[in-house]
């Protein structure tokens, strides 16, 4: 198993404010990797720091493939919020087929191993029947699988999903978490959430991050590590149908 990304002591911030101090962190192939924390806690600073959106103060991040270092990976995103604008004249298949521009030549048309593609992630996304409308008459949830198919179609090495929860519709969400199953054979996973029990039924690996980062190999955690690392109490609560864990009362010691 291949490391993909090491961030070594990375502390970051806004003009004066320090909102990351002495973060680490590394991220292999396979891996499933959960985020969470306070609001105010940093994870949307780490992920800027991730994209390289943010520069660091201090600390390296580092990008490898197959064992060597690389200058950079290929990362699919889907932020929190979305900033399309739905009444730009686009269809969903056009939509979709961007997540590949950067691997077909300029003013040339996609070949057919790419078109394969991308009507292999239209058939995941479960949107067949939409392919050919203009995004502006797609619903909320309609749109985020459009703008998620867009994220894994160029198959990155690293997808980043910031709170998933907010962009699936419950038509979608069995499937969803199904789908990230498959997109786990293919691409390591960072997944940021607040809902710490949704994290805890569909990740491998834990990091919760609140200015200082601990992390947690595996998802067996104990109320005790959680309070610490929120730094104040916290109960979780799991109901319903939704798939969930008792957390156990057992000592641990943060890295």
């Amino acid at each position: 198993m291949n490391k993909l990304l090491e961030l070594s002591q990375i502390t970051a911030g806004y003009d004066d404010k320090i909102v990351l101090k002495n973060v680490s962190l590394d991220l292999w192939e396979d891996d499933f990797l959960g985020i969470i924390g306070p609001n105010g806690g940093g994870k949307t600073t780490l992920l800027k720091v991730i994209l390289g959106l943010l520069q660091p103060a201090s600390g390296k991040v580092s990008f490898f493939t197959d064992g060597a270092e690389k200058a950079s990976l290929n990362i699919g995103y889907l932020p929190q919020v979305n900033y399309i604008d739905k009444k730009f004249p686009i269809s969903v298949w056009e939509v979709i087929s961007s997540g590949l521009s950067k691997e077909k030549p300029l003013f040339k048309g996609y070949n057919k191993k790419q078109r394969q593609r991308i009507d292999e992630v239209i058939r995941l996304m479960g949107i067949e029947e939409l392919t050919a409308k203009p995004i502006g008459e797609l619903s909320g949830g309609q749109l985020q699988r459009v703008l998620l198919g867009r994220a894994i179609v160029s198959r990155p090495q690293i997808l980043i999903l910031d709170e998933p929860a907010s962009y699936v519709d419950k038509q979608f969400e069995s499937k969803f978490n199904e789908l990230l199953k498959e997109i786990n054979k293919e691409s390591a996973i960072i997944l940021v959430s607040h809902d710490i029990g949704t994290v805890l039924s569909q990740v491998k690996n834990i990091a919760c991050v609140n200015e200082t980062l601990h992390y947690h190999a595996g998802t067996d955690l104990s109320k005790e590590w959680i309070g610490d690392a929120y730094a104040c109490p916290i109960e979780l609560v799991g109901h319903g149908e939704l798939p969930h864990r008792v957390l156990k009362s057992h000592s641990h010691k943060h890295k």
